[in-house]
């Protein structure tokens, strides 16, 4: 008992003499470490006589919290002295400006869906959006391409295990979608969202992207109004200069069928790398919704026509930025992100 007593007043003083927290911290560790003296004594229970055993845990426990309480107490003293040491040594100056906080920037892809978004809005397009899981009937059948159709092959197709039910190839089923929820009233909308394909990865092709499909339907609409609706978007998009060109294609869904090329923006129709030496570089397929969609929506052809088109941003983000690989869209690399 005597050896506690002497331990409580040797720790006491010493404690005292601790001048800052890191002395403090020192002395925590020598009397309170695994191998500290009040470890140590708490050890020693088991080498007290069984008679006297009780009143001994009693008092090294006691002891033990005295310590313990003085110790907070000395360290808690000792970080308010070291902050009134600091705020007296330092000087505030709350008239000088905040720290900037680093702001998170729109996606480049999401900067160009917006651009285009916007152009489309101008011109009387309303936004529609449709789901990306489709089933083969809206994703297929109902755009003219039955089972075992051939045309199926241009579209590598992710298939869930549940029959008959796909991650849509590309936004053209949403076609189907807004011509019934419309019918029979004249449509006019785009219809952005992601697509999946089942493709291998290059600098020109990747497993999902996005696109952005566009819907025309009324009584008297013509290849005219597309062309004029086409080389209104590319001239808004990329510039005033822009020459537009038109090539016969086919689509499944579309009859007549076309690509849309714009002259290179890199060189002017000089030709490239960008180009492949050709002076074209292809924005978006296109052609007149064919009678068997139309009849598909809910419209009679007999009565209405209309025209559709598909693009995808990303690539449109690359003719725009020069950007040689479409892998960078989802790298997440800061240093492509930052140059947008």
């Amino acid at each position: 008992m005597s050896d506690l007593a002497s331990l409580e007043q040797r720790g006491l003083a010493e404690l005292q003499e601790s001048a800052d927290e890191a002395a403090l911290r020192a002395w925590n560790t020598k009397y309170f470490g695994k191998t500290g003296t009040v470890s140590a004594a708490l050890k020693k229970v088991g080498e007290v006589p069984p008679a006297e055993r009780r009143a001994y845990g009693q008092e090294a426990n006691r002891v033990k919290e005295a310590l313990t309480r003085a110790y907070e107490e000395q360290l808690a003293k000792a970080k308010e002295e070291k902050l009134a040491q600091n705020l007296a040594a330092e000087s505030l100056d709350v008239t000088l400006p905040g720290r900037r906080v680093d702001q998170g920037r729109l996606h480049v892809s999401t900067q160009v869906l917006r651009t285009i978004f916007a152009i489309f809005a101008d011109l009387g397009f309303q936004l529609f959006r449709t789901r990306e899981v489709e089933d083969d009937l809206t994703n297929f059948e109902l755009l003219n391409m039955p089972p075992h159709h051939p045309a199926r092959d241009m579209w590598d197709t992710f298939h869930t295990t549940t029959p008959g039910v796909l991650l849509r190839t590309h936004t053209s089923p949403g076609q189907i979608h807004v011509m019934r929820a419309y019918c029979p009233k004249p449509i006019r909308a785009i219809l952005p969202g992601m697509c999946y394909r089942y493709e291998a990865i290059t600098t020109r092709s990747e497993i999902m992207f996005n696109q952005v499909e566009g819907l025309a339907i009324g009584d008297h609409v013509t290849m005219a109004d597309l062309k004029g609706t086409i080389v209104a978007f590319a001239r808004r998009l990329f510039g005033e200069d822009r020459q537009v060109r038109i090539r016969s294609s086919y689509f499944p869904f579309t009859e007549p069928s076309i690509e849309v090329d714009m002259d290179c923006i890199v060189c002017g129709g000089k030709g490239c790398s960008l180009c492949k030496r050709s002076g074209w570089l292809e924005i978006m397929g296109a052609g007149m919704v064919h009678p068997t969609v139309l009849r598909n929506g809910g419209y009679d052809p007999e009565r209405f026509t209309g025209f559709a088109f598909g693009m995808g941003p990303e690539r449109i983000a690359m003719l725009k930025y020069a950007i040689d690989d479409i892998r960078q869209f989802w790298a997440n690399d800061l240093r492509f992100l930052r140059q947008f």
